[in-house]
């Protein structure tokens, strides 16, 4: 299981083109590692950025724990390279632990306690790995005696090379080392006066020859190099007890280390490369802002908002469609292993993907007689095994009729998103694109190409659906003027005129949608608007009810005293209970002021605790005054003046439908009768819709059809003029009129 995900990984890194940036990246590893990063990605990246505020120095090269590990666990006898592995490893975290960081490195530096029995291994070490053999002293002696051995034979050779009787045969006067024997470099004869061992050739046809005389003392060094060999393995066992005590240890370091390799490649590719760190979001939303792909060299940065279920591009042949689409999923491929990339972090938003897929290649195959069009439809069959995948498709009509597939890949892409998925597609195919354009769900985007250079500018528009140029490109990788010329009269104006008016309407119902969004929006939040006036309104009146019930409660209560006092004869005791029952009584200073006061429209009033403008004044003193948009008709004498307050901004909405010429009535093979109705309909609908302009085809045939229509438009109340169409919208056989 685990080999087909990495074979899927490796899959889909090919065919987005990130091969070289993936092995820089890895190249920054201290081990082999896998991309991903088990556990929680929030952590992990929490820790990435901590560790990217600090400078530090790269970790050294390690070797995988797990052999050395299953030696331990086994008492067996681990070498002096396998345990120094072991000591880089933990050197590396003292050094990070002796920093005394603040944060979140320096709490999980924090979590390492190097045991003293580890000490005891680590001191034997040097920094580059070699046995500090001065510690022990039958080493250093021993290291002594091979010293001075090595020395006299290099005095014998040098006392043989000075030798006369030799001289005549010495190629030169230096001490080679082959197959770690010290030898001289002589010409054939040398058996004459030199006893020795060949022990290899040279280019030049000259002897290496080994001198008898000092086979002695390299025997000598043999056996004091065996004593130490013993020594060295009762070190090695020794330490390998010791390290199999603090197994724990050594695996807790091993998967520590694992993830801190993965955190500071990250951190040390990005600040290489001049990259951004950047992890997927927990939701299906893509907007990319100023991202390259690392495969493009001076590359123009891309920006798209895929929010939608789907993006179609289309476009100029040759003009990035499809580096855009690879662009875009790895994008989302390199955010979901937090693989550093070069984009705008602050205005991107790369959501999170279960499964990444490409069909991108052709996948027709002579050796199992497959067609491009069945290879197609298996790669379809195994995306809908997947749930909440992000799926790249290139050229999606690829390998057969056209007509067909639109309505083909139109179902499969609605099945599509009903399983939770998010679709790339690349095509040229205009039906398709016009068919899946009015849904809401469905984002456009074109290549864009200059006319006016003839050659893609590599840049995109979104919410339209672009011209593939074919003529053009072929124009401008060399295929001649005439033939392109000829396969123009081929194709025919009829059907470059109908792929104008799909694009033309497809952009018309966009744009139409889009304005009635915003409508929409609006009359939402009026409607808001409105429920919070009636919110505060009510609560007011809550308000008021409220006090009212206070001062009754309080009035009784004074007028129950004074009903007391009374009882009781007590003149002086009855006026002061009248005197505070009086006060509770609320002083109605509105019907004071307003006694005073004449209201004109335009006055700023406070009517209760909201303010308005008087917009007019009505019979049996009623006022209609405007508060925060909202109209009131009020009694005059509930109204108080105010300060002239600055009036709020009102919302008005208007929809207006841009009138554009564009609609078609074809007339083609009707009668004189029946084609005067179809057109007066035609007319009506057009009136009521609010077109100003229409094209009427009838065709030039006899002539009789073109009469009829003339006549009936000549007699026609609404039309204000006609006139043929331009011979490129069909000339004599076609009528512009304008109502």
């Amino acid at each position: 299981m685990k080999k087909d995900k990495q074979t899927k990984i490796s899959l889909i890194i090919d065919q987005l083109d990130l091969n070289e940036h993936i092995n820089s990246f890895l190249s920054f590893f201290s081990r082999e590692n896998s991309l991903y990063i088990q556990g929680d990605q929030g952590l992990h990246f929490r820790y990435i950025k901590a560790l990217d505020q600090l400078e530090f120095k790269a970790p050294p090269k390690v070797a995988d724990f797990t052999e050395i590990k299953n030696h331990l666990k086994k008492k067996g006898v681990l070498n002096f390279e396998q345990i120094f592995e072991i000591v880089k490893v933990v050197r590396y975290f003292r050094y990070f632990k002796n920093r005394e960081l603040d944060g979140l490195i320096g709490e999980w530096m924090s979590k390492f306690v190097i045991e003293e029995k580890f000490t005891e291994v680590e001191k034997y070490f040097t920094h580059d790995g070699k046995f500090e053999e001065n510690l022990d002293e039958n080493l250093f002696g021993l290291s002594a005696r091979i010293k001075e051995h090595k020395n006299n034979i290099s005095s014998t050779i040098k006392r043989m090379m000075s030798s006369s009787k030799l001289a005549g045969y010495l190629v030169d006067t230096q001490v080679h080392f082959i197959n770690n024997e010290e030898c001289l470099l002589v010409r054939g004869g040398f058996n004459h006066v030199l006893k020795g061992a060949v022990v290899g050739r040279s280019t030049g046809g000259f002897f290496y020859v080994s001198p008898d005389s000092i086979l002695k003392t390299k025997e000598k060094i043999r056996f004091i190099e065996q004593e130490r060999q013993s020594i060295f393995y009762s070190y090695a066992k020794e330490f390998s007890t010791k390290l199999s005590e603090l197994l724990p240890f050594i695996n807790f370091i091993d998967k520590e280390f694992d993830k801190f390799d993965n955190y500071q490649a990250r951190v040390l590719f990005a600040k290489a490369k001049s990259l951004q760190i950047i992890k997927s979001k927990n939701d299906s939303k893509l907007i990319l802002n100023s991202f390259i792909h690392p495969a493009l060299h001076k590359a123009k940065p891309i920006s798209v908002d895929f929010s939608k279920n789907i993006l179609m591009i289309t476009g100029v042949n040759a003009g990035g469609k499809t580096m855009l689409l690879k662009a875009i999923l790895a994008c989302a491929f390199m955010a979901k292993y937090i693989i550093p990339m070069k984009l705008d972090e602050n205005k991107s938003h790369v959501g999170s993907f279960k499964d990444i897929l490409a069909i991108i290649d052709d996948p027709q195959n002579v050796k199992n007689d497959i067609s491009t069009f069945a290879g197609r439809m298996q790669q379809f069959s195994k995306i809908f095994n997947y749930k909440s995948a992000l799926v790249g498709v290139d050229e999606i009509e690829l390998g057969t009729d056209s007509d067909e597939a639109a309505a083909l890949f139109k179902v499969m892409l609605d099945e599509l998103i009903k399983k939770g998925q998010k679709v790339v597609v690349t095509t040229h195919h205009k039906r398709l694109a016009s068919l899946m354009a009015d849904r809401d769900d469905v984002e456009l985007m074109a290549a864009i190409y200059d006319e006016e250079l003839r050659q893609p500018t590599y840049e995109f528009m979104q919410g339209i659906i672009g011209k593939s140029y074919a003529f053009e490109t072929a124009s401008r990788y060399g295929i001649s003027h005439k033939i392109v010329q000829e396969a123009k009269q081929v194709y025919g104006d009829n059907s470059e005129r109908l792929n104008l008016l799909i694009e033309r309407g497809s952009q018309l119902e966009r744009e139409l949608k889009q304005k009635h969004k915003k409508v929409d929006k609006k009359l939402e939040e009026l409607h808001k608007k409105e429920l919070d006036l009636k919110e505060q309104k009510e609560n007011l009146l809550k308000e008021v009810e409220t006090e009212k019930s206070k001062l009754k409660t309080s009035y009784q209560i004074a007028i129950d005293e004074a009903k007391t006092a009374a009882k009781a004869g007590d003149t002086q005791a009855i006026h002061r209970a009248m005197n505070k029952a009086n006060k509770q009584l609320p002083k109605d200073k509105t019907k004071e002021i307003v006694r005073h006061v004449e209201f004109k429209v335009g006055d700023a009033v406070k009517y209760h605790s909201q303010k308005g403008i008087i917009k007019a004044i009505k019979p049996n003193k009623e006022a209609i005054v405007e508060v925060d948009g909202m109209t009131l008709r009020v009694k005059t004498k509930h109204l108080k003046p105010t300060k002239i307050i600055k009036p709020k901004p009102t919302t008005n909405l208007k929809v207006s439908v841009e009138k554009k010429a564009g609609l078609k009535c074809d007339l083609h093979g009707m009668r004189a009768e029946e084609a005067c109705e179809v057109l007066d309909k035609f007319l009506s609908d057009a009136l009521l819709n609010g077109w100003d302009e229409v094209i009427v085809y009838h065709g030039i045939g006899t002539g009789k059809l073109s009469y009829a229509v003339k006549n009936f438009l000549i007699q026609h109340p609404k039309v204000r003029k006609f006139e043929d169409a331009p011979q490129h919208m069909g000339g004599f056989g076609a009528k512009i009129v304008t109502l």
